[in-house]
């Protein structure tokens, strides 16, 4: 059964909350991020570049950096930026973009868990990533950014989010990028047993994003487990930070794709190979996405087009064969373009669904890439049938939406 224990949070004072918490640093260009760290003492990406303050360069990765976030970290708690909670505690997250309404639990959960198969997995891991992780949470001991999982709806942990959700916030704000944030912290006792014991009876929790940061925690909890003399299991570094979402709260986006040139082939040879195994139409619209499963859409040329693939392209009752991501790569990218490995082959990108086919065409148009290539989203009962089978997703076959911020709740597994 699945361990979604309460915990007690660092987590940023009421009065900066806004200024703390921070995307992802992949989400900011260079420009972006200097302006951030120049004009915001409080962000949280000061923990992250602690070389912005000091000026002294040091090596991504290096134990020199990472020791550099680490004190960074302890600054902020020491300056009362970041502050511990007294008690263990639940913490309800609210999230709203583009009039999409997310709401889940911030807790941790079990490395056990995701060893074991509780935690199930749709993702390949690769070992280098893994390895550089674990050396981040070795010296740095914080988890700042939780896991994304998915449960099986559960109406009594529906109905006390729904109460939570009714009263005063201890956060409620907006970002710039106009996305708003509320987070309420639950620390009875009676209300966390509860949601303690509806979390004990689910048998499966499913990671949506995140398999990399799970597999380098459970990777350093066997490093410590071995190396602690009076080891207990009860230990901070046996969990690691989840946000927990039902089913129904999560949104698939498609991951699309964009290929920088034709593989020496004109549009009509293109099209005409296409067709051997699709069934081609030109779509007169300025914008257009997938309706169904086995449907892409194409943008050529200033052109939109549908391809649909023929029933001898697809098996249905195979888990991963009947992905598009895997139709697109068997009968488009790789006989087609040449593209067989989509993790390193530089000729391929990867665009979110959720910035619409307008991010396509706009690429394409302004000569970055020669085609783009829509999806249709693949559903949470696909996701789970991969997971429940052991199989494993193609590269960039989903985006899972929300995304959430650094340094708002933060789980830390050092010594007090």
């Amino acid at each position: 059964m699945a361990s979604v224990l309460p915990f007690k949070a660092i987590r940023p004072a009421k009065d900066k909350v806004h200024l703390v918490a921070s995307r992802s640093i992949d989400g900011y260009n260079r420009a972006e991020l200097n302006d951030k760290l120049a004009t915001n003492p409080f962000t949280f990406l000061h923990v992250i570049n602690p070389d912005f303050v000091d000026g002294k360069k040091t090596k991504p990765g290096s134990k020199e950096r990472l020791t550099k976030i680490k004190n960074r970290f302890k600054y902020f708690i020491e300056e009362k930026i970041l502050k511990r909670d007294k008690k263990p505690a639940y913490y309800i997250y609210k999230q709203i973009k583009n009039n999409n309404e997310y709401i889940g639990i911030i807790a941790c959960t079990s490395i056990d868990d995701y060893m074991n198969g509780v935690i199930k997995i749709h993702e390949q891991t690769i070992t280098q990533r893994e390895e550089k992780l674990k050396e981040y949470l070795e010296i740095c001991e914080f988890n700042a950014e939780p896991v994304l999982f998915c449960y099986p709806n559960n109406l009594t942990i529906d109905q006390i989010i729904s109460e939570v959700a009714h009263t005063n916030p201890n956060y409620d704000f907006t970002t710039t990028d106009k996305i708003n944030h509320t987070l309420w912290v639950i620390n009875d006792t009676k209300t966390v047993e509860i949601i303690n014991r509806q979390f004990d009876t689910i048998p499966s929790i499913y990671i949506a994003d995140g398999h990399h940061r799970s597999a380098s925690s459970a990777l350093l909890g066997n490093i410590r487990r071995k190396t602690k003399k009076d080891f207990t299991g009860n230990e901070a570094f046996n969990y690691y930070l989840g946000i927990f979402f039902s089913e129904s709260q999560l949104k698939i986006y498609d991951y699309n794709r964009i290929v920088k040139d034709l593989n020496h082939l004109s549009a009509t040879e293109l099209i005409e190979k296409l067709k051997e195994k699709f069934y081609v139409k030109s779509i007169l619209t300025d914008l257009f996405k997938p309706t169904a499963k086995h449907e892409f859409s194409m943008y050529l040329n200033n052109k939109w087009y549908s391809l649909i693939a023929k029933q001898n392209t697809f098996n249905n009752l195979d888990v991963v064969e009947s992905l598009d991501s895997f139709i697109l790569t068997e009968h488009i990218l790789s006989p087609i373009f040449g593209i067989h490995d989509l993790k390193t082959d530089k000729r391929i990108d990867f665009i979110p669904g959720i910035k619409g086919p307008e991010a396509l065409k706009k690429i394409v148009d302004d000569h970055k890439a020669a085609i783009a290539f829509g999806l249709f989203p693949v559903t949470m009962d696909h996701l789970k049938w991969i997971a429940d089978t052991n199989n494993i997703m193609p590269p960039k076959s989903t985006w899972v939406e929300p995304k959430m911020r650094s340094g708002l709740i933060i789980y830390s597994f050092g010594e007090d």
